[in-house]
């Protein structure tokens, strides 16, 4: 069976979702593979806007959504998550870098330590001297990590995966896959975790 977060470090859903996942790989013995995407380029490919775009101007829907994360919080017990004060943060070096991180064998880490630095202890974390810091007090390779954003098949793979994304039915983050079959946002998963036992 395979199961796919495609995500972007941008998405605080997809961080939460992230501090989730390891409960239902272990309740269910399923693996997620995670798939680095950029959010900017699913946006542009599917006409799509960031909820910051989208709920501007609009009365009442942004305190809803504020509340509808509290809950999600409070559910599953979460205390590592503080808004990041310079969002929306541009993405893309860091899941350049998780491409990188991917190939090199050191994925799981990279992914641990950005969302840290993003979520959690939040830095602005589109600036090569904040990214070189945050992934080095990490215990990291930052120099070979940020050398490695740079290659062109680093690049290239993460092309590859958005596009793909998109062409499966991607349109925002967090999004899962669970025998192909799409569930969006953090509030699926309990549809994901449904699944992937009905499958079983």
């Amino acid at each position: 069976m395979s199961v796919e977060f495609h995500f972007d470090f941008g998405s605080p859903n997809a961080y939460l979702s992230h501090l989730v996942i390891t409960g239902i790989e272990e309740r269910t013995g399923a693996t997620f593979e995670y798939v680095p995407v950029l959010l900017g380029g699913v946006f542009k490919a599917t006409n799509n806007k960031s909820p910051a775009e989208s709920l501007a101007g609009i009365l009442n829907k942004p305190k809803y959504a504020q509340r509808e994360t509290e809950r999600f919080l409070e559910k599953h017990n979460i205390t590592n998550y503080a808004r990041n004060p310079w969002f929306p943060v541009n993405t893309l070096q860091i899941m350049r870098g998780a491409c990188y991180a991917s190939k090199a064998g050191i994925f799981q880490a990279y992914v641990d330590a950005v969302y840290q630095h993003m979520w959690a202890d939040p830095k602005k974390m589109d600036e090569p001297d904040v990214i070189r810091e945050a992934l080095s007090s990490s215990g990291l390779p930052a120099d070979d990590i940020m050398q490695g954003m740079g290659d062109p098949a680093v690049k290239q793979m993460l092309i590859e995966n958005t596009n793909r994304s998109v062409e499966m039915g991607t349109f925002g983050s967090p999004t899962f896959y669970v025998a192909g079959d799409i569930y969006f946002g953090k509030d699926s998963l309990g549809g994901v975790e449904e699944a992937i036992v009905a499958i079983d």
